[in-house]
């Protein structure tokens, strides 16, 4: 019983400090308001980041919420939290971004896998909008409210943030909102300037979509099954099976029906044969020397790849390859080329 008075008596104290936080932070008072905003601005980033699937667009995202928070602070009367009023601006500003560049993809949502290793004819597609890694560093794995479904992990995983971008931009927001964050249908309703009919209906599209995309058992439950050494241990064979051009390690740790695709690269391959073949005739002799580092995005575990020239050059950044798996196998290869993605995650952009 002491400690529940206790921590009621230190949410009242919170309480009391957001309150006079924020009559000074609409007195002109920037660092009021940034102590209101900096302990939701993790979770923030990570709603833009669900909502529009691209880190460096979940940056801007929050950088413009917060910007029109600041300027409209004069006209928020404290009908709703502090936090409710600064989803509804991320929201808002969300759905501004995806109205004017649209949904992000993969490659399997162009065209068919390949059989065989693609060599030629498979340069980069420059004017596709391309799913993202996320930097999970910080993300909780409990839910952000009592009625959320889904775990602040669980919601960043690919597949789910991959399923969001085939919803319109009022689905995507209503699933996230009530699903992902336990707003009820009637906050999302007012924080979306909609009926809570229009909510509801929302959200029963959205579920169906995304029940037929997602896999009915995330990677944070697979993940736990496993634990933390082993999914190292997964990631690291991964790893060095490539350095060591070593097919058959590589084939040990894939499911049969083990998918691998490269976006800015078209092309994707299905099938242990198929990776095989591609795995051969491309990073283990085509590319002269690997090094990596293990890490997460995603929520899922990752490698960062680096290519070199020889063994003992310098390496520069190529890939964030997600994993995803099924039991204690490989059943995704996702590589993010290019050395834009390593900054976000505090990755070199070399090896020495």
């Amino acid at each position: 019983m002491e400690e529940n008075l206790s921590g009621q008596l230190a949410d009242a104290v919170a309480q009391g400090a957001d309150e006079a936080d924020l009559a000074r932070a609409r007195a002109g008072d920037d660092a009021a308001f940034t102590r209101l905003v900096e302990p939701l601005r993790r979770e923030l980033h990570a709603h833009c980041y669900r909502m529009l699937g691209s880190a460096h667009d979940a940056d801007d995202a929050l950088q413009d919420a917060l910007l029109r928070a600041w300027r409209g602070l004069a006209r928020f009367e404290g009908r709703s939290a502090v936090r409710t009023w600064l989803y509804t601006v991320a929201t808002r500003t969300s759905l501004d971004i995806v109205e004017a560049r649209g949904r992000r993809a993969l490659p399997a949502d162009l065209g068919p896998s390949s059989d065989r290793a693609v060599l030629d004819g498979n340069a980069p597609l420059t004017d596709v909008a391309w799913l993202a890694p996320y930097p999970d560093a910080g993300l909780a794995g409990d839910p952000a409210g009592p009625d959320a479904r889904y775990e602040q992990r669980e919601a960043v995983e690919l597949a789910f943030v991959a399923a969001l971008q085939h919803l319109p931009g009022n689905q995507r927001a209503a699933l996230l909102l009530f699903e992902v964050l336990g707003f009820s249908a009637a906050e999302i309703a007012t924080m979306m300037a909609t009926s809570t009919t229009s909510v509801n209906s929302a959200l029963a599209r959205a579920r169906k979509i995304v029940a037929h995309r997602v896999p009915p058992r995330t990677q944070q439950q697979t993940l736990r099954r496993i634990g933390d050494a082993r999914v190292r241990e997964i990631a690291t064979r991964f790893a060095t099976s490539l350095e060591r051009g070593d097919a058959d390690a590589l084939v040990a740790l894939l499911t049969e029906d083990v998918t691998w695709s490269m976006p800015p690269l078209p092309h994707w391959y299905r099938g242990i044969e198929a990776i095989t073949d591609f795995a051969v005739q491309v990073p283990m002799t085509r590319c002269p020397s690997w090094r990596h580092r293990v890490t997460s995005a995603n929520g899922q575990p990752t490698v960062a790849f680096y290519l070199g020239d020889d063994a003992a050059g310098p390496h520069a950044a190529w890939s964030i390859t997600v994993l995803t798996l099924r039991g204690e196998h490989i059943a995704e290869i996702t590589s993010f080329l290019g050395p834009d993605g390593f900054a976000p995650f505090g990755l070199p952009a070399s090896l020495p």
